[in-house]
C-alpha cells in the first residue's frame, strides 16, 4: 500500500493515437485516442498492476530512470504516479462483518447516544492508520 512513480513510454501511432507501456513491469501497458486519453489509462493500469503484486505478496520492482530509457523517434517517456491505496478504496469499498467485544457499561452508554458503532470504528481505523 504505497505511492509510486514508474516511467512509461507514450507511443504515437500512425492513426494519431497513442500506446503505453512501462518497461519495468512487464504485461503493464495499455493506449488512449489521445495524449490525455493515454496518461488516464496509464494511470490506472499501473494502479491496477502494483495493486494486484501487493495483494499477491509478489516482489515489485525498482522503477528506471526515465532518464535511463531509450526511445525511438515516435515515442516519449512520462513518469507516471499513482497510489495503490487509492485503486484499494475505489475497489475494495464493499462492508465485511467483524466480531468485536466491549464493555458492557460501555455498550450501554453508546447505546443510549445512539452511536453508530460501525462508523465509529471506521474513523478510528482510518485515523489510527493515518489514512
Amino acid at each position: 500500500m504505497a505511492k509510486y512513480v514508474y516511467p512509461a513510454i507514450f507511443t504515437r501511432e500512425d492513426n494519431g493515437q497513442y500506446s503505453v507501456n512501462f518497461p519495468d513491469l512487464p504485461h503493464c501497458y495499455t493506449g488512449g485516442d489521445d495524449l490525455a486519453d493515454a496518461l488516464i489509462m496509464a494511470n490506472d493500469i499501473l494502479m491496477m498492476t502494483l495493486y494486484e503484486l501487493e495483494e499477491a505478496g509478489k516482489n515489485i520492482p525498482k522503477p528506471s530512470e526515465t532518464s535511463a530509457l531509450v526511445l525511438e523517434a515516435n515515442e516519449t517517456a512520462i513518469p507516471v504516479a499513482c497510489s495503490t491505496e487509492e485503486y484499494r478504496r475505489a475497489h475494495q469499498s464493499r462492508a465485511v462483518k467483524k466480531t468485536l467485544s466491549i464493555p458492557a457499561w460501555l455498550n450501554t452508554a453508546a447505546e443510549k447516544q445512539n452511536i453508530n458503532f460501525s462508523q465509529v470504528l471506521q474513523e478510528a481505523l482510518v485515523q489510527r492508520l493515518g489514512m
